[in-house]
């Protein structure tokens, strides 16, 4: 565990870029404390006002007067909270699929995926979008629906390490002892996996956010009055030659957000010394 953390240390990359992102996440939380602007108010006065031109609002308004400084830190909350829920649905679904396939092994393992790899041959975008037109677009239903088509690569990582795992000598003392398949996979192998796992929901967790940025950009994702990056960026698109700060704003944050949480999710991989497979 130290040399985890003494390489972890010395990868000043990883370790600025969680300081950043603890930074926007702590400016998304407190910062709405000290904005004297609501989300939804609308400022007739200031329609598609730069930031430079007014100091009542900090980042500029939108096309409907809506401060832009409110609606992006709103956008960053929802994006994460996103992004953290349907990561934890994707992992749950992926580790228990992947350790149960990687431990049964036989002809359970090779049928098991197969389905993983017809899954995967499925455009996956389409079918999130068709489940969000064919039950609506409730936040609840998108964390779910996301999550649920996301652990296709969590449950291969696992699986291939659960294979290398149950080889081992502790496993074949559990089964002498008498231990079932679900006390073994539960108590011996899910925990010996702990090192890939912190390391690919660190990469998921980006690719989720961009992924509903996406859906959001098409208008299936996040929907008014509430809003994400993606719903943001969205609505920047089209102004972007009258007001191109209302993109800039939320694109850049996005950006830089996305970079951070890259940056961190290769220094664990680093710091853990996990191999990619």
């Amino acid at each position: 565990m130290s040399g985890a953390v003494r390489r972890w240390r010395a990868n000043p990359a990883a370790v600025a870029a969680l300081a950043v992102i603890a930074a926007l996440i702590g400016l998304a939380l407190v910062g709405p404390l000290f904005n004297p602007n609501d989300i939804r108010a609308l400022d007739w006065a200031n329609v598609a006002t730069s930031p430079s031109s007014t100091g009542a609002h900090w980042f500029g308004t939108d096309r409907l007067g809506r401060d832009l400084f409110a609606r992006t830190l709103e956008g960053t909350r929802v994006s994460l909270t996103v992004g953290l829920v349907a990561s934890l649905i994707s992992l749950t679904i992926g580790i228990s699929y992947g350790a149960v396939a990687g431990y049964l092994g036989g002809r359970a393992d090779q049928l098991m995926m197969r389905f993983i790899e017809v899954l995967s041959g499925l455009p996956l975008v389409f079918f999130v979008i068709f489940l969000t037109v064919l039950f609506g677009r409730s936040p609840y239903f998108l964390f779910l629906a996301i999550g649920a088509v996301g652990w296709l690569t969590m449950a291969r990582i696992v699986r291939g390490q659960t294979l290398s795992i149950r080889r081992r000598e502790f496993i074949e003392a559990a089964v002498a002892s008498g231990a079932g398949p679900v006390r073994i996979v539960v108590k011996h192998i899910v925990p010996n996996l702990l090192g890939p796992v912190i390391v690919y929901a660190t990469l998921t967790v980006p690719q989720i956010i961009l992924f509903e940025s996406f859906l959001s950009f098409l208008g299936l994702g996040i929907q008014e009055p509430h809003a994400s990056l993606g719903t943001l960026i969205a609505e920047g698109a089209g102004e972007v030659e009258a007001a191109p700060w209302i993109l800039w704003v939320p694109g850049t944050l996005l950006a830089l957000l996305l970079l951070c949480l890259n940056l961190v999710g290769d220094g664990l991989r680093d710091a853990l010394d996990v191999k990619e497979r």
